[in-house]
């Protein structure tokens, strides 16, 4: 048994799991979703009361709305986060969408909100270079010295591996991750979070190369079901496998999703979702967070940036009928279980 095991690891340290609390496990802090090599050409426009209801469209559009990087601005959702209730954010943020360990610790010093750094690599046309002649066992030594010794040099480790980034047809170097990630969850014990392709035959794909390479599925958590899965039979189908399922898109209430020519759901059609699982028996499986990735999604930009499940989506729940059991389970009980070592 390793020193992690029974524990959730922070970026501050171990803690117990029951010190997380209210948690949303699937969250970016500091982010730049432009490739690196891309990022000092890709030049945007600032966002300005003229232009909001543009950038929420097209969030993708314009670089400006990528590059999330004020640790003020932050500390100040994080503060109004754990003022609404919120006690921990699973980050996963990784090398190549600019990960800032560092940049993490100091958020999470100054408002008291546990943060849970990722390990691993991003969908393919982030990868840096190297990732093209790494070999397997190579990555996965990477994610493992990112979860027992610290991110380079930073001391600072990673308390779950992910989200590894696969897009359809799933590249051959991420398929490569996804089986090194699923080497350095057996070394370590860690979770593992997948960001699957946008097509309903992805996540169980993702699965069986988890599963190929020894992954443990009950830890194992498949991202982004609200854009990916569009039937209760398939999302039935996924959870047979024993992994996660995440919500993780509260928030976007525009049935228009600029990635793909898919008819996004709204949060009731989430919530809908969730209690036909929780009446199949999956309810210990099931996960809900926001993924807020780019700055209209910040409180700043007039939303309720991270508070909005606690805020918002929490009493619809309550209001369709489910529990208060049920919520803490979803919110509180499954996260923690799932941030948990082995």
């Amino acid at each position: 048994m390793s020193e992690r095991s029974g524990k959730v690891q922070t970026v501050l340290g171990f803690i117990d799991p029951a010190e997380l609390g209210y948690t949303q496990p699937h969250e970016h802090l500091l982010v730049i979703l432009i490739p690196a090599l891309q990022r000092e050409e890709a030049v945007g426009e600032e966002i300005r009361m003229d232009n909001l209801g543009w950038n929420r469209q097209n969030w993708t559009s314009n670089p400006e709305n990528l590059r999330v990087t004020s640790e003020e601005d932050l500390i100040e959702e994080m503060r109004d986060y754990k003022e609404a209730g919120g006690g921990a954010v699973v980050e996963l943020s990784l090398t190549d969408i600019a990960r800032d360990p560092e940049g993490m610790a100091r958020i999470s010093k100054a408002t008291g909100v546990h943060v849970i750094m990722g390990a691993g690599y991003y969908v393919q046309p982030y990868h840096p270079p190297e990732v093209e002649s790494m070999s397997e066992e190579e990555i996965a030594e990477e994610i493992v010295r990112d979860v027992i010794e610290g991110v380079d040099g930073t001391g600072i480790k990673s308390g779950i591996i992910g989200e590894i980034g696969l897009n359809w047809p799933i590249h051959d170097n991420e398929a490569k991750v996804l089986r090194a990630s699923a080497r350095a969850q057996q070394e370590t014990g860690a979770a593992l979070n997948i960001h699957p392709g946008r097509t309903s035959a992805g996540p169980m794909e993702a699965m069986r190369i988890v599963m190929d390479a020894g992954g443990d599925p009950e830890r194992t958590v498949m991202s982004h079901i609200d854009r990916t899965l569009f039937s209760l039979e398939d999302m039935l189908e996924l959870a047979q496998t024993g992994c996660y399922l995440e919500w993780d898109l509260f928030g976007h209430e525009a049935s228009y999703y600029p990635l793909a020519p898919i008819d996004m759901p709204n949060d009731a059609v989430r919530i809908d979702y969730i209690i036909k699982l929780i009446e199949a028996g999956y309810r210990d499986k099931l996960l809900i967070s926001q993924d807020i990735c780019t700055k209209v999604q910040l409180k700043k930009y007039g939303t309720d940036g991270f508070s909005h499940i606690l805020k918002n989506v929490l009493p619809m729940m309550e209001r369709k009928g489910m529990s208060q059991e049920d919520i803490e389970i979803i919110t509180v009980k499954n996260p923690a279980r799932m941030l948990t070592f082995k």
